[in-house]
């Protein structure tokens, strides 16, 4: 197995992660909601198809710090990858 960072990004202490699902499930337990968040929205803005499971995230760092502690990364993906879109669609 790969070691993989803990994200010490800001966006840990996003507020914007707080309304998001708890999560304790097995793949993608731990890692950063924020990096997640980020990395849908990266595929939404490049015209990547969206991720239909967490595996998407085996590269993204962990984190358990501030509003992204025990948070859904896969859900987190989602909203970044969702928000992309409605901003092409409004512009």
């Amino acid at each position: 197995m790969a070691y993989l960072p803990i994200c010490k990004k800001p966006h840990r202490y996003d507020i914007l992660f707080e309304s998001l699902p708890e999560y304790q499930g097995t793949f993608s337990r731990h890692k950063c909601a924020g990096c997640a968040y980020e990395l849908g929205y990266f595929h939404a803005i490049n015209g990547i198809p969206k991720a239909t499971n967490d595996s998407v995230l085996a590269n993204i760092p962990y984190s358990q710090a501030g509003h992204v502690r025990h948070k859904d990364a896969f859900a987190a993906y989602n909203e970044g990858y969702e928000f992309a879109l409605s901003i092409a669609k409004a512009a």
